[in-house]
């Protein structure tokens, strides 16, 4: 029996050997291949990571075809309340789409696209200035450090430190500008909307890098903690930049409660113009990730980071500004205003002249002025009570002593 039962226990020895080494084998292979393929892994090329993109956004952007207009709202609760013309205000005909590019020599068919050359002048300053505004203080770093470290940082992230910051030195080429018509669902009275589409290009350097520390909490905390580095750099944007602008439109104002009885007529709410922009889909945008993770052994440059960090950007750009979601910025009052004037003194010696040529300081003029008016009529307001206190404290003196003070017109006793 003994020698019958010793090849049985020794073949199933062997055996469970066998399979203990498979499944540790197959384990080291799993990890192995999740090292080499998802962290490790050649990230796709440029091109076809953006012709991927554009061709993903085209599908999301004709799958709801702009199921509302941005500014057809407005219009059409504008139109629900009729407002009576003036007599005194001499209203010209009704501007149609057709009539604004007749009188503007402007044929959307055969005119030839326009460089904006002016155009790129007065952005590359209006940059420069920024660039410069921005640096003084450090305002930028202070800025950019409260941002990070708001209240939308997650928790398992400890507080972010700002490395590196660099604006750029370049600026963008706007291009190939050409002016047509929308049909996007809705038309006015005035017919379809203008909207402008120009080509923009931007080949710089601007880089962001922080570094912070991963804190894993569980199962307790701070079990363990990962520093790391990121480094963030905008290499190259092209793409097409939609412009169109929305008139003011009047509506009635949103009542306080939803149950409430509607009144007969309600106050109207005033729109301001504004310019709405957006970026076609087929925007491309290039961008460089630098990462180090770890203290000791340090892993540099994982090429997985470098994919979640550039899904995230593109994510947050199509969140705000690429079709059908554009970005809306009222525009402010063009009519001319003496407060908004800049220039030399007047020459007639009125003591009325033009204001300074630094808006600054004609702001702290014009807030002290405030100030000492404020201070006069509070002064003069005490004076007055306190006069008025001292009559009354007098009146009622005279009738105490028996009549020997006598208010002047008062009826004789």
């Amino acid at each position: 029996m003994s020698t019958a039962n010793q090849p049985v226990q020794q073949q199933s020895s062997l055996s469970f050997t066998q399979g203990f080494l498979l499944g540790q084998l197959s384990v080291v292979v799993l990890i192995g291949a999740f090292i080499k393929f998802f962290i490790f892994g050649d990230p796709p090329s440029p091109e076809t990571t953006a012709s991927t993109r554009a061709l993903a956004r085209r599908n999301q952007n004709s799958a709801h075809k702009r199921t509302f207009s941005i500014n057809s709202s407005p219009s059409a609760a504008g139109k629900s309340d009729t407002v009576l013309p003036s007599n005194v205000l001499r209203y010209p005909p009704r501007l149609t789409t057709p009539i604004i590019l007749q009188k503007t020599y402007y044929n959307v068919d055969a005119h030839q696209p326009e460089s904006l050359d002016w155009f790129n002048v007065l952005i590359a300053q209006t940059i420069a200035q920024f660039r410069t505004d921005a640096h003084q203080d450090e305002a930028i770093l202070t800025s950019l450090t409260n941002v990070l470290n708001g209240s939308q940082k997650p928790d398992f992230l400890s507080s972010i430190k700002v490395t590196e910051i660099s604006l750029g030195e370049d600026f963008p080429i706007f291009s190939n500008c050409r002016v047509h018509p929308v049909e996007d669902g809705f038309t006015g009275p005035d017919g379809a909307r203008l909207q402008a589409h120009m080509d923009v290009d931007l080949s710089d350097l601007i880089t962001l890098g922080v570094d912070t520390k991963i804190i894993l909490n569980w199962p307790k905390p701070l079990t363990a903690i990962l520093p790391v580095a990121l480094a963030v750099s905008i290499v190259r944007f092209s793409g097409t930049l939609s412009i169109s602008f929305l008139p003011s439109a009047s509506h009635p104002a949103p009542s306080s409660s939803a149950n409430s009885a509607m009144p007969p007529q309600q106050p109207l709410s005033t729109t301001p113009t504004s310019l709405a922009f957006s970026f076609l889909p087929d925007y491309r945008l290039d961008i460089n990730v630098r990462s180090l993770v770890g203290s000791r052994s340090r892993l540099q440059d994982i090429p997985k980071i470098a994919q979640m960090v550039e899904n995230r950007l593109h994510a947050w750009i199509d969140e705000r500004c690429v079709e059908p979601r554009v970005q809306q910025v009222a525009l402010p009052s063009l009519w001319p205003r003496k407060k908004n004037t800049r220039g030399p003194p007047s020459e007639e010696g009125d003591g009325m002249g033009l204001k300074g040529m630094d808006p600054v300081r004609d702001l702290r003029e014009e807030a002290r002025r405030e100030v000492e008016e404020e201070r006069r009529k509070d002064r003069e307001y005490r004076e007055r009570e306190a006069a008025a206190g001292m009559a009354e404290g007098l009146r009622w003196r005279s009738k105490a002593e028996g009549g020997g003070y006598e208010m002047p017109g008062a009826m004789p006793m």
